[in-house]
Protein backbone atom coordinates (compact mmCIF):
# COMPACT_ATOMS: atom_id res chain seq x y z
CA UNK A 1 0.00 0.00 0.00
CA UNK A 2 1.58 3.28 -1.42
CA UNK A 3 2.30 5.80 2.04
CA UNK A 4 0.12 8.73 3.00
CA UNK A 5 1.60 12.15 3.96
CA UNK A 6 -0.29 14.83 5.26
CA UNK A 7 -0.72 17.68 3.96
CA UNK A 8 0.82 20.77 4.51
CA UNK A 9 -1.09 22.56 7.37
CA UNK A 10 -0.48 25.58 5.15
CA UNK A 11 -2.53 24.83 2.49
CA UNK A 12 -6.14 24.42 4.07
CA UNK A 13 -8.22 26.57 4.23
CA UNK A 14 -8.48 28.58 7.68
CA UNK A 15 -11.62 30.13 9.12
CA UNK A 16 -11.66 33.75 9.60
CA UNK A 17 -12.44 35.69 12.98
CA UNK A 18 -16.13 36.56 11.06
CA UNK A 19 -16.32 32.17 10.67
CA UNK A 20 -15.93 32.79 6.88
CA UNK A 21 -13.31 30.42 5.17
CA UNK A 22 -10.10 31.99 3.81
CA UNK A 23 -8.25 30.73 0.96
CA UNK A 24 -4.47 30.19 1.22
CA UNK A 25 -1.64 32.58 0.10
CA UNK A 26 -0.36 31.80 -2.91
CA UNK A 27 -1.06 31.21 -6.67
CA UNK A 28 -4.21 30.09 -7.26
CA UNK A 29 -4.75 26.75 -10.03
CA UNK A 30 -7.82 26.11 -11.58
CA UNK A 31 -8.96 22.17 -11.43
CA UNK A 32 -8.34 20.74 -14.44
CA UNK A 33 -6.82 23.28 -16.55
CA UNK A 34 -2.67 23.07 -17.79
CA UNK A 35 -1.28 24.53 -14.33
CA UNK A 36 -2.77 21.32 -12.64
CA UNK A 37 -1.36 18.78 -14.62
CA UNK A 38 1.88 16.85 -14.18
CA UNK A 39 5.09 18.36 -15.34
CA UNK A 40 5.78 15.39 -17.60
CA UNK A 41 2.54 16.18 -19.34
CA UNK A 42 3.75 19.42 -20.35
CA UNK A 43 5.75 18.33 -23.75
CA UNK A 44 3.08 16.52 -25.14
CA UNK A 45 0.34 18.85 -24.72
CA UNK A 46 2.83 21.48 -25.92
CA UNK A 47 3.29 19.56 -28.95
CA UNK A 48 -0.39 18.76 -29.52
CA UNK A 49 -0.95 22.45 -29.10
CA UNK A 50 1.90 23.61 -32.00
CA UNK A 51 -0.09 21.47 -34.69
CA UNK A 52 -3.65 22.39 -33.51
CA UNK A 53 -5.89 25.40 -35.40
CA UNK A 54 -6.22 28.08 -32.98
CA UNK A 55 -9.33 29.41 -33.21
CA UNK A 56 -10.13 32.64 -32.16
CA UNK A 57 -12.07 33.13 -28.92
CA UNK A 58 -16.07 34.26 -29.51
CA UNK A 59 -16.36 37.50 -27.51
CA UNK A 60 -19.20 37.16 -24.39
CA UNK A 61 -22.73 38.24 -25.65
CA UNK A 62 -24.04 41.32 -24.11
CA UNK A 63 -26.99 40.45 -21.98
CA UNK A 64 -28.92 43.86 -21.49
CA UNK A 65 -29.12 44.75 -17.74
CA UNK A 66 -32.76 44.95 -16.39
CA UNK A 67 -33.44 47.72 -13.98
CA UNK A 68 -34.63 46.26 -10.69
CA UNK A 69 -38.56 46.58 -9.93
CA UNK A 70 -39.45 49.63 -7.52
CA UNK A 71 -40.55 48.40 -4.03
CA UNK A 72 -43.46 50.11 -3.02
CA UNK A 73 -42.85 51.12 0.90
CA UNK A 74 -41.55 54.51 2.22
CA UNK A 75 -39.30 55.76 5.00
CA UNK A 76 -40.47 53.14 6.93
CA UNK A 77 -39.30 50.48 4.76
CA UNK A 78 -40.42 48.74 1.37
CA UNK A 79 -43.71 46.66 1.16
CA UNK A 80 -42.76 42.95 2.64
CA UNK A 81 -44.36 39.86 3.22
CA UNK A 82 -43.84 39.20 6.89
CA UNK A 83 -43.60 41.10 9.96
CA UNK A 84 -41.14 41.59 13.18
CA UNK A 85 -42.98 41.78 16.54
CA UNK A 86 -40.78 42.25 19.24
CA UNK A 87 -41.57 42.62 23.00
CA UNK A 88 -43.58 40.41 25.32
CA UNK A 89 -46.21 42.43 25.70
CA UNK A 90 -46.66 42.91 21.59
CA UNK A 91 -46.53 39.49 21.11
CA UNK A 92 -48.50 38.40 23.71
CA UNK A 93 -51.34 40.57 22.32
CA UNK A 94 -50.81 39.46 18.87
CA UNK A 95 -50.78 35.88 20.27
CA UNK A 96 -54.50 37.06 21.84
CA UNK A 97 -55.73 38.35 18.88
CA UNK A 98 -54.73 36.17 16.18
CA UNK A 99 -51.91 33.33 17.11
CA UNK A 100 -52.48 31.42 13.73
CA UNK A 101 -50.52 34.56 12.03
CA UNK A 102 -47.70 33.58 14.11
CA UNK A 103 -45.46 31.35 11.40
CA UNK A 104 -41.84 31.55 13.73
CA UNK A 105 -41.57 32.72 17.31
CA UNK A 106 -37.83 33.29 18.86
CA UNK A 107 -36.75 33.96 22.36
CA UNK A 108 -33.64 34.19 24.76
CA UNK A 109 -33.52 32.18 27.76
CA UNK A 110 -34.69 34.46 30.42
CA UNK A 111 -37.72 34.71 28.01
CA UNK A 112 -38.25 31.13 27.78
CA UNK A 113 -40.01 31.03 31.02
CA UNK A 114 -42.92 32.66 30.06
CA UNK A 115 -43.82 31.30 26.68
CA UNK A 116 -44.97 27.89 27.50
CA UNK A 117 -48.33 28.12 25.79
CA UNK A 118 -47.30 30.31 23.13
CA UNK A 119 -44.53 27.42 22.63
CA UNK A 120 -47.32 24.69 23.06
CA UNK A 121 -49.49 26.03 20.38
CA UNK A 122 -46.77 26.32 17.95
CA UNK A 123 -45.74 22.96 18.50
CA UNK A 124 -49.11 21.60 17.33
CA UNK A 125 -49.28 23.77 14.73
CA UNK A 126 -45.64 22.44 13.26
CA UNK A 127 -44.65 25.72 13.51
CA UNK A 128 -40.86 27.29 14.31
CA UNK A 129 -40.05 28.12 17.87
CA UNK A 130 -36.94 27.98 19.07
CA UNK A 131 -34.81 30.03 22.35
CA UNK A 132 -31.62 31.39 20.83
CA UNK A 133 -28.30 33.51 22.24
CA UNK A 134 -29.01 36.91 22.29
CA UNK A 135 -26.89 37.69 19.75
CA UNK A 136 -28.54 35.78 17.02
CA UNK A 137 -31.95 36.76 18.77
CA UNK A 138 -30.41 40.36 18.07
CA UNK A 139 -29.66 39.73 13.94
CA UNK A 140 -33.33 38.12 13.67
CA UNK A 141 -35.08 41.46 15.24
CA UNK A 142 -32.91 43.75 13.23
CA UNK A 143 -32.74 45.99 16.65
CA UNK A 144 -31.10 45.78 19.79
CA UNK A 145 -34.38 46.47 21.11
CA UNK A 146 -36.02 43.31 20.78
CA UNK A 147 -36.82 42.54 24.67
CA UNK A 148 -36.03 39.20 24.40
CA UNK A 149 -38.50 38.11 22.22
CA UNK A 150 -39.18 37.82 18.36
CA UNK A 151 -42.59 36.56 16.65
CA UNK A 152 -42.51 36.46 12.65
CA UNK A 153 -45.75 37.14 11.97
CA UNK A 154 -48.19 37.62 8.22
CA UNK A 155 -49.18 41.17 8.31
CA UNK A 156 -53.05 42.20 7.63
CA UNK A 157 -53.94 44.01 4.53
CA UNK A 158 -54.33 47.62 5.00
CA UNK A 159 -58.52 47.94 3.96
CA UNK A 160 -60.06 51.24 2.01
CA UNK A 161 -63.17 51.99 3.76
CA UNK A 162 -66.31 52.80 1.88
CA UNK A 163 -68.70 55.40 2.41
CA UNK A 164 -70.89 52.44 3.99
CA UNK A 165 -68.08 52.32 6.91
CA UNK A 166 -68.00 55.63 7.14
CA UNK A 167 -71.81 55.57 7.95
CA UNK A 168 -71.64 52.90 9.89
CA UNK A 169 -68.69 54.30 11.99
CA UNK A 170 -70.92 57.70 12.65
CA UNK A 171 -73.90 56.38 13.39
CA UNK A 172 -72.14 54.33 16.35
CA UNK A 173 -70.05 57.54 17.23
CA UNK A 174 -67.19 56.04 17.00
CA UNK A 175 -64.08 58.55 16.89
CA UNK A 176 -61.24 57.94 14.31
CA UNK A 177 -57.40 58.92 14.55
CA UNK A 178 -56.54 59.99 10.96
CA UNK A 179 -53.08 60.68 9.74
CA UNK A 180 -51.60 63.52 7.18
CA UNK A 181 -48.20 61.53 5.79
CA UNK A 182 -46.87 61.22 9.20
CA UNK A 183 -43.35 60.08 7.88
CA UNK A 184 -41.68 58.87 10.91
CA UNK A 185 -42.47 54.72 12.04
CA UNK A 186 -41.56 55.34 15.70
CA UNK A 187 -44.21 58.27 15.73
CA UNK A 188 -46.34 56.24 13.78
CA UNK A 189 -46.07 53.54 16.58
CA UNK A 190 -46.20 56.06 19.54
CA UNK A 191 -49.19 57.45 18.30
CA UNK A 192 -50.49 53.80 17.78
CA UNK A 193 -50.11 53.05 21.72
CA UNK A 194 -51.63 56.32 22.62
CA UNK A 195 -54.86 55.84 20.30
CA UNK A 196 -54.91 52.44 21.60
CA UNK A 197 -54.39 53.75 25.61
CA UNK A 198 -57.44 56.01 25.19
CA UNK A 199 -59.81 53.64 22.90
CA UNK A 200 -59.53 54.52 19.65
CA UNK A 201 -61.10 51.78 17.02
CA UNK A 202 -59.53 53.24 14.32
CA UNK A 203 -56.78 54.53 12.26
CA UNK A 204 -56.34 55.89 8.86
CA UNK A 205 -53.48 56.32 6.90
CA UNK A 206 -52.83 57.74 3.38
CA UNK A 207 -51.74 55.45 0.29
CA UNK A 208 -48.66 58.30 0.14
CA UNK A 209 -45.42 57.47 -0.47
CA UNK A 210 -44.22 60.36 2.33
CA UNK A 211 -46.55 58.38 4.46
CA UNK A 212 -45.01 55.45 6.97
CA UNK A 213 -46.60 51.88 7.42
CA UNK A 214 -47.27 49.73 10.54
CA UNK A 215 -43.77 47.98 9.66
CA UNK A 216 -41.36 46.36 12.67
CA UNK A 217 -40.22 49.85 14.30
CA UNK A 218 -43.56 50.81 14.64
CA UNK A 219 -44.92 47.94 16.37
CA UNK A 220 -42.08 47.89 18.73
CA UNK A 221 -42.67 51.53 19.90
CA UNK A 222 -46.62 51.03 20.32
CA UNK A 223 -45.79 47.80 22.74
CA UNK A 224 -48.97 46.03 21.08
CA UNK A 225 -51.18 48.78 20.55
CA UNK A 226 -51.27 47.87 17.06
CA UNK A 227 -53.56 44.77 17.93
CA UNK A 228 -56.40 46.70 19.57
CA UNK A 229 -56.56 49.14 16.28
CA UNK A 230 -57.88 48.77 12.77
CA UNK A 231 -55.36 50.21 10.02
CA UNK A 232 -57.10 51.50 7.55
CA UNK A 233 -55.40 53.40 4.01
CA UNK A 234 -57.20 55.81 1.76
CA UNK A 235 -55.78 56.95 -1.73
CA UNK A 236 -56.51 60.52 -1.33
CA UNK A 237 -56.80 62.52 2.15
CA UNK A 238 -58.77 65.29 1.19
CA UNK A 239 -61.39 63.84 -0.28
CA UNK A 240 -61.84 61.32 2.65
CA UNK A 241 -62.01 63.97 4.78
CA UNK A 242 -64.75 65.78 2.94
CA UNK A 243 -66.78 62.29 3.19
CA UNK A 244 -65.83 62.45 6.94
CA UNK A 245 -67.85 65.33 6.98
CA UNK A 246 -70.76 64.08 5.07
CA UNK A 247 -70.97 61.29 6.95
CA UNK A 248 -71.62 63.41 10.28
CA UNK A 249 -68.01 63.02 11.76
CA UNK A 250 -67.04 66.58 13.23
CA UNK A 251 -63.05 66.55 11.87
CA UNK A 252 -60.66 68.10 14.07
CA UNK A 253 -57.76 69.38 12.18
CA UNK A 254 -54.46 70.09 14.52
CA UNK A 255 -52.38 73.05 13.48
CA UNK A 256 -49.22 74.83 14.96
CA UNK A 257 -51.40 78.26 14.84
CA UNK A 258 -54.67 79.87 14.67
CA UNK A 259 -56.75 76.98 15.87
CA UNK A 260 -59.03 76.97 19.30
CA UNK A 261 -58.67 74.27 22.05
CA UNK A 262 -62.27 73.74 22.98
CA UNK A 263 -65.46 74.24 21.43
CA UNK A 264 -67.09 72.77 18.67
CA UNK A 265 -68.89 69.53 19.41
CA UNK A 266 -66.43 67.81 22.43
CA UNK A 267 -66.24 68.31 25.75
CA UNK A 268 -69.51 68.33 28.12
CA UNK A 269 -72.89 70.72 27.85
CA UNK A 270 -73.19 73.08 30.20
CA UNK A 271 -75.49 72.37 33.11
CA UNK A 272 -79.01 73.16 31.77
CA UNK A 273 -78.85 73.25 28.47
CA UNK A 274 -80.42 70.97 26.16
CA UNK A 275 -78.62 67.56 25.30
CA UNK A 276 -77.62 67.19 21.97
CA UNK A 277 -75.78 64.36 20.76
CA UNK A 278 -72.54 65.04 20.02
CA UNK A 279 -71.47 64.29 16.85
CA UNK A 280 -68.21 61.42 16.73
CA UNK A 281 -64.51 63.00 15.95
CA UNK A 282 -62.38 62.12 13.75
CA UNK A 283 -59.05 64.50 14.65
CA UNK A 284 -56.39 64.62 11.91
CA UNK A 285 -52.65 65.16 12.83
CA UNK A 286 -50.01 66.25 9.49
CA UNK A 287 -46.63 65.68 8.71
CA UNK A 288 -43.83 66.30 11.47
CA UNK A 289 -42.03 68.86 8.91
CA UNK A 290 -44.92 70.88 6.89
CA UNK A 291 -48.17 69.51 9.16
CA UNK A 292 -51.25 69.28 7.40
CA UNK A 293 -51.71 69.94 3.70
CA UNK A 294 -53.92 72.78 2.45
CA UNK A 295 -56.39 71.01 0.82
CA UNK A 296 -56.91 68.74 4.08
CA UNK A 297 -56.96 71.51 6.13
CA UNK A 298 -59.52 73.19 3.97
CA UNK A 299 -62.07 70.47 4.17
CA UNK A 300 -61.34 70.28 8.36
CA UNK A 301 -64.87 71.25 10.47
CA UNK A 302 -62.40 72.97 12.71
CA UNK A 303 -58.78 73.40 13.82
CA UNK A 304 -57.34 72.94 17.07
CA UNK A 305 -54.21 74.53 18.29
CA UNK A 306 -52.15 73.25 21.40
CA UNK A 307 -51.44 76.81 23.59
CA UNK A 308 -47.59 77.00 24.39
CA UNK A 309 -45.18 79.33 26.14
CA UNK A 310 -43.92 80.08 22.52
CA UNK A 311 -40.30 79.26 23.37
CA UNK A 312 -40.80 76.19 20.86
CA UNK A 313 -43.17 76.13 17.92
CA UNK A 314 -44.74 73.20 18.53
CA UNK A 315 -44.89 69.26 20.41
CA UNK A 316 -43.60 66.41 18.59
CA UNK A 317 -46.63 65.09 16.65
CA UNK A 318 -46.70 61.74 18.64
CA UNK A 319 -47.24 63.81 21.90
CA UNK A 320 -49.64 66.46 20.22
CA UNK A 321 -51.50 63.34 19.80
CA UNK A 322 -51.71 62.44 23.40
CA UNK A 323 -52.51 65.59 24.48
CA UNK A 324 -55.54 66.11 21.63
CA UNK A 325 -57.14 62.55 21.98
CA UNK A 326 -57.22 63.57 25.43
CA UNK A 327 -58.63 66.72 25.63
CA UNK A 328 -61.06 65.92 22.60
CA UNK A 329 -62.06 62.30 23.58
CA UNK A 330 -61.00 61.33 27.25
CA UNK A 331 -63.16 63.87 28.69
CA UNK A 332 -66.13 63.13 27.09
CA UNK A 333 -66.01 59.55 29.05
Amino acid sequence: MAPFSKPDPGSRRTPSPSGEFVAPAGPVRLRGTAGDRRAEDRGTGDRRASTATHTPARPAEQVPAVAAPELKGSRSGPARDELKICGLAAVRARFARDPASIQRLFFDLERSRQVGVMSKVLAQAKKIYRCVEPAELEKIAGSLHHGGIVAVVTPAPLRVPSAENLKSWARGGESLLVLDRIGNAHNLGAIARTAAFLGVPRLVIPDDAAAARPNDAAHRVAEGGFEHLEVWRVPGLAAFVRELVAAGYDVVGAATRGGKLGGGSGGKPAAGAPVVRAKPIALVLGNEEQGLAPDVTAHCTRLVTIPGSGKVESLNVSVAAGVLLWELLGRRA
